[in-house]
């Protein structure tokens, strides 16, 4: 990862193991099934967890953050907005983010050991090229190859394909919980976003290399559609409106001709009640929806500063979350 790192590309890291770090801690030999017990084991084990990642990143001089989320944080809206700008932010600096799901208060994680799913959702929230499932097989077989040893490894596959859930097992490991259906389900979702995924063996030295150069190595797993569209589609389809923008000629241009973000400056109007996060409908000064998207702001403070270049939020709201209203990454033209 770190080498990854060196060659210019940005790495966020969804770890699990708490449970299991907590539990070689405690000298416990069988994962616990009580859900107290294990959110305590978890708790133990998160800070052997991130010290061993912080001593590890710093050999190679590099500057590691811990990250607990949990699926409320990235389906809350104004939630997901602040845990974007936080992995953004971190990334720009040169810092590593290492994700765990929040495994003392997150029910869903201990029940189903779902980190899978939750680095897709990460994947999602980054926009990643590519989400890389590190694994104890070489890759997606076409059966399980521990039950059956001619079981043929499925190199590229489009991630839409039905015969893909058929080929998908559970896993037999003590610790995890997840197997290669949970992996599929995460490579589904990683798609939604235009997000390729590799399923790869995490135990080969040099796998990240390898999959870097484009070697033949694991699944990769591609989707249906590209990134952009993607994204746009997910935008445009599966948000409610709850708010509307009125924009000055300038702005129109800005979205339209040059793919601008939404600038707080090019705008007349704000109407509805909304939250910092949700989507709200960009329309012309004669109400025709320009675009929609997710804005930085909530009602109260888009109305204190439309018309106001981003150089003037923190006098008139007392900090800055964003330079945009709304970014061009989180707009959709209509």
């Amino acid at each position: 990862m770190a080498a990854q790192r060196a060659a210019g590309r940005k790495i966020v890291l969804v770890s699990s193991g708490a449970v299991a770090q907590g539990m070689a801690r405690m000298g416990w030999r069988q994962r616990p099934q009580a859900l107290h017990e294990l959110q305590a084991a978890a708790a133990i084990g998160q800070m052997g967890l991130i010290r061993a990642y912080e001593d590890g990143f710093s050999q190679h001089g590099l500057h590691t953050a811990q990250v607990l989320l949990t699926r409320d944080d990235l389906a809350d809206r104004k939630r997901y907005l602040n845990a974007r700008s936080t992995l953004r932010t971190l990334l720009a600096i040169g810092v590593v983010p290492v994700v765990n799901e929040n495994d003392t208060v997150a029910t869903d994680e201990l029940r189903f050991g779902d980190n899978d799913t939750l680095a897709a959702l990460v994947a999602n929230l980054v926009e990643a090229d590519l989400l890389i499932l590190l694994t104890d097989q070489d890759g997606l077989f076409s059966a399980n190859p521990r039950l059956e040893p001619d079981a043929l490894l499925i190199n590229q596959a489009r991630v839409d394909d039905p015969r893909l859930d058929q080929a998908a097992g559970g896993s037999s490991g003590g610790l995890g919980t997840g197997g290669m259906l949970t992996k599929l389900r995460a490579a589904r979702l990683a798609a939604r976003s235009g997000c390729a995924t590799v399923i790869a063996p995490g135990r080969r030295p040099g796998s990240l290399a390898a999959i870097a150069v484009g070697d033949d190595l694991g699944s990769v797993l591609v989707p249906a559609q590209g990134p952009q569209a993607a994204r746009k589609r997910w935008l445009a389809g599966h948000l409610r409106v709850t708010g509307r923008l009125v924009l000055d000629d300038g702005a129109v241009r800005a979205l339209r001709e040059g793919g601008r973000s939404l600038l707080a400056v090019g705008v007349t109007g704000v109407y509805g009640h909304f939250a910092r996060g949700e989507v709200v409908a960009c329309v012309d000064d004669q109400g025709r929806e320009v675009a929609r998207g997710l804005v930085n702001y909530d009602a109260q403070d888009a109305i204190r500063i439309k018309g106001l270049p981003s150089s003037r939020f923190e006098a008139v709201l007392g900090f800055v979350d964003d330079d945009e209203l709304i970014h061009r990454d989180n707009l959709v033209l209509m």
